[in-house]
């Protein structure tokens, strides 16, 4: 991991985060946390989820003024207080019945109305959120009208995390140890760039040995999910698609290890490596097997930021021989408590791990980045309705005008209509987007895919 698609995620003891909020046991030193807001602003459900997710999180996901402790009701009644800018998109059907139908390739009223968000910079620079007092994801997601879905996540990272620390301090940044144990330069203006890590503190086995029994335990009481609590805010019946998370087996490793850390760490610690992924299964098993009773979840979720533009950080061998039994095994459960639609965030080009997502049960793809993998058709018409897409309305297409935008909204036509696909940004909106640009955007999405 939103009114009226709330992207927030409610996780443990009740509490509700922001998809853009990471899911994880998180409390930043004063000092820290503008850096962190900034290091985190592109992760999401996402925590890393949905929200999902946003984010997804989350994703995460996604993911920067960590861990609210704001009373829940208090702030639904603040969101609530928002007046939608425009009106919601006519429907004969629950948000609920939609999401499934489409996600299900069967009729719909209309295509679901949903958007993953947007870069923080944008809540400062543009006018139509400065105006009328938008500054965050979920307050625009009300204020836009989009249809509500929402995602329960877990504890299933670290628990308690590092202790952050500011190390040292130049005129521009802030070198610091980060909840993941990460030695990390942040720009002391947190504005919206991925950090320069510098070091992590697990290279090797005996690293992991000592983290792991600190931060990884299993019998963690902040582990144990206020199932009460979940329920009174999740009440049936209701009219939205309820989503559970099912976290990272290996994108959240890398955040851990680094990008060049995980790189290495698979040839030199192999068993070490596999350890980490197990053990981030068994969380998210243990998490699971203490919601999946008691909700009657629409899809699953997850994030795995391992993809760049020339595809997966680790062997296609790794992922296909360590991490995909661990979805197998994750799936098995979703699918004996009627859950068979699954997504990931993963950006990047993912076309050579797609067989191992689809085998290891995941069958949706999210908010796939185009210019990094490619246009959503391609993939789609290669898998059929193997395969479901969220996203993949290129961001650049949202830049470069009106003409543009409707060139490539055209192109999604027969996506929407075969069913199996929601179009919306391919990512967070970024700042360089003109508000004028994106409501023309919003605009012919509705014309395009609403109800006659």
């Amino acid at each position: 991991m939103q009114w009226l698609m709330i992207f927030y995620i409610t996780g443990m003891k009740g509490k509700i985060y922001d998809l853009t909020v990471d899911s994880h046991n998180y409390t930043p030193c004063p000092q820290v946390q503008l850096a962190e807001h900034a290091q985190r602003a592109d992760y999401a459900q996402r925590a890393d989820h949905a929200q999902q997710a946003n984010h997804a999180q989350q994703a995460n996901h996604a993911q920067q003024a960590e861990h609210s402790d704001i009373n829940p009701k208090l702030e639904r009644r603040c969101l609530m207080s928002i007046t939608p800018c425009r009106n919601k998109w006519k429907s004969a059907m629950t948000d609920r019945e939609r999401f499934n139908n489409q996600m299900h390739y069967k009729p719909v009223d209309r295509c679901f109305n949903m958007e993953f968000g947007y870069w923080k910079e944008n809540y400062k620079e543009w006018s139509i959120f400065t105006d009328n007092n938008i500054t965050s994801e979920s307050e625009a997601n009300i204020f836009f009208n989009f249809d509500r879905i929402e995602t329960i996540t877990g504890n299933v990272w670290m628990s308690p995390g590092f202790t952050e620390k500011i190390v040292e301090e130049t005129a521009t940044t802030f070198i610091l140890i980060n909840s993941d144990g990460l030695l990390a330069e942040v720009p002391k203006d947190g504005h919206n760039t991925i950090p320069h890590y510098i070091k992590s503190a697990i290279v090797t086995p005996e690293n992991w040995r000592k983290c792991k029994e600190e931060h990884f335990r299993r019998d963690d009481p902040a582990r144990i999910v206020d199932i009460m609590s979940l329920k009174a805010m999740h009440s049936d019946p209701r009219d939205y698609p309820l989503g559970v998370d099912c976290g990272s087996m290996i994108g959240k490793i890398r955040d851990m290890l680094t990008f060049e850390g995980l790189a290495y760490a698979c040839f030199d610690y192999p068993d070490m490596v596999e350890d980490m992924v197990e053990t981030c299964c068994l969380l998210v098993e243990d998490f699971l097997d203490q919601v999946l009773p008691h909700f009657s979840f629409d899809f699953a979720c997850g994030w795995e930021d391992i993809c760049f533009k020339n595809g997966p950080i680790v062997t296609v061998d790794f992922f296909k021989n360590v991490v995909m039994p661990r979805y197998k095994r994750i799936s098995k459960k979703l699918h004996a408590h009627g859950i068979d639609l699954w997504y990931t965030d993963c950006d990047g080009d993912v076309r050579h791990i797609l067989p191992y997502f689809l085998e290891g049960g995941i069958n949706c793809l999210f908010p796939f980045e185009v210019n990094g993998c490619a246009h959503p058709a391609e993939l789609l018409n290669e898998y059929g309705t193997q395969l479901r897409i969220m996203g993949g309305f290129d961001k650049i297409q949202l830049r470069d005008g009106k003409e543009a935008i409707k060139k490539y909204m055209e192109s999604l036509v027969p996506l929407v209509k075969r069913g199996g696909y929601i179009p919306f940004c391919d990512h967070r909106c970024p700042p360089d987007v003109t508000p004028e640009n994106y409501l023309y955007y919003l605009d012919l999405k509705e014309k395009m895919f609403g109800m006659e």
